[in-house]
């Protein structure tokens, strides 16, 4: 049996970028949209993610811009004591139900099918019932999965586990019921990072935990990526940051610039980073991580033996009583880059550097306001999804020149001012504080030149 519906939007995917996106379009256009999910419930990654997991961004730049996400208050404890919430995957989830059952479904324009698997052209099929539907899209389709990622909840490890091997992926390591007398924490990314600190909260000694790192990666400081009250530094953040690449010769020189200047971190000061994915961490997250000294630097693990675990450039010995935490999943895609914006169609990327939810708003409206897909194009084009050094200066190129043409149209401009998913957006409330205006000078100083010299950079590039 197939069902016929008609939709202005087909949404494929209900993640954070698909509820961002549908909400501007929302409240931008009288368009109706269908939304179709393979999971269970709103969320995206989010329904897979290790129980422990946080943002590491403040609740308050994250989920889509007319619901608040928080509380906006301060964390007094912990790891982010003095910064602004970070919301758990507990939160997020309600969260992002809340918004479709409360702000999404009473107004009539929106349209959900979870449990839904789509097939392409339209057409989709319950994963449930087998009840298969075909959607007349009057306008768009937009592909919200074309960079969705692999996390180790929902993907096997990338190398071969020997039978009788204790290997878990990292949301395991909450549930283990039989006490480890060691932990072996396997990747070198965000994952890995809360998998390691929080053992190291609830009481494991860090010279109970071998980390293997196949990369060292640099990190952000979140004293720069604050709201509210503590926007002033975010903006002297923005102040480092040109500074740095105006005088900056390389690109390793510019991350050691930042280094020196406390926006980036790094776990181990010996090892010079390769990795930079834009993830903040707070420099208490970095003391407990540097408690942790057994860390195995061999690449990639091919495959664990009962007795050792084997890797591209050596080996180490192992246990039968030790857990090995699968973190080392491929994480963010990164495809071919594609037109965002085409006849029948919105592929959604990235276009500009980190705040995700932000610029997928962002896409919403453009997609509402702006007259033609070449112009849409124009405004926001595509860039990969970081990796290497130097991908952060190419995305923060890219951000400025898409923010100066944004500028041009008042729609968004006033848009972007208002919403609270930008994270400068309330800057103006604090033109008066002695960093903003110290802040401020610096980026007059030495904009211009950042600008000049990034390009520069990328060309000389040694990272």
């Amino acid at each position: 049996m197939n069902e016929e519906l008609e939709t202005d939007y087909l949404v494929v995917g209900a993640g954070a970028a698909a509820m961002a996106f549908t909400d501007a379009l929302l409240d931008h256009s009288d368009a109706t949209v269908t939304i179709v999910d393979r999971r269970h419930a709103p969320g995206g990654h989010w329904i897979d993610a290790y129980p422990y997991v946080r943002l590491h961004q403040p609740s308050a730049f994250y989920g889509v811009s007319s619901v608040p996400l928080g509380q906006d208050a301060l964390d007094v404890a912990g790891t982010n004591a003095g910064y602004y919430e970070l919301a758990g995957a507990d939160e997020i989830r309600a969260y992002f139900a809340h918004v479709m059952d409360r702000r999404f479904l009473p107004g009539g324009r929106v349209r959900y099918f979870p449990s839904s698997e789509y097939l392409g052209e339209g057409r989709f099929v319950s994963r449930l019932s087998q009840q298969s539907r075909t959607v007349h899209v009057r306008r768009k389709i937009v592909d919200t999965t074309y960079l969705e990622g692999s996390v180790p909840a929902t993907s096997p490890p990338p190398f071969e586990v020997a039978e009788g091997v204790r290997c878990v992926p990292a949301g395991e390591i909450a549930r283990i019921g039989e006490r480890a007398e060691r932990f072996v924490i396997i990747g070198a990314g965000k994952t890995a990072l809360d998998a390691s600190v929080w053992l190291l909260e609830r009481g494991v000694p860090a010279s109970a935990i071998r980390w293997i790192k196949p990369r060292e990666s640099w990190w952000l400081n979140r004293r720069f990526h604050q709201p509210h009250t503590l926007l002033p530094d975010f903006y002297r953040g923005m102040a480092i940051q040109l500074e740095a690449m105006a005088q900056a010769t390389s690109v390793d020189d510019l991350c050691a610039r930042l280094e020196a200047e406390g926006f980036f971190l790094r776990v181990d000061p010996g090892v010079v980073p390769t990795m930079l994915h834009g993830a903040v961490i707070s420099e208490a997250e970095l003391a407990l991580l540097r408690r942790i000294e057994d860390v195995v630097r061999l690449g990639h693990v091919r495959r664990i033996e009962r007795d050792e675990i084997v890797l591209d450039a050596g080996s180490v010995p192992t246990t039968g009583a030790t857990v090995h935490v699968h973190c080392a999943s491929r994480g963010l895609a990164r495809p071919p880059l594609r037109p965002i914006f085409e006849p029948g169609r919105v592929t959604v990327q990235p276009f500009m550097w980190g705040f995700a939810c932000y610029q997928f708003a962002m896409l919403g409206v453009v997609e509402a306001t702006v007259a033609t897909d070449e112009e849409k194009n124009r405004l926001c084009r595509p860039i990969v999804y970081w990796d290497a050094n130097a991908d952060y200066l190419s995305a923060f190129i890219a951000g400025l020149a898409n923010e100066r043409a944004r500028a041009a149209y008042p729609a968004l401009a006033s848009w972007a001012k208002e919403t609270r998913l930008n994270p400068l957006g309330a800057i103006g409330l604090h033109r008066d504080a002695p960093t903003v205006v110290e802040a401020r000078e610096r980026i007059k100083r030495f904009g211009a030149a950042a600008v000049g010299n990034l390009p520069k950079l990328l060309g000389a590039r040694v990272s």
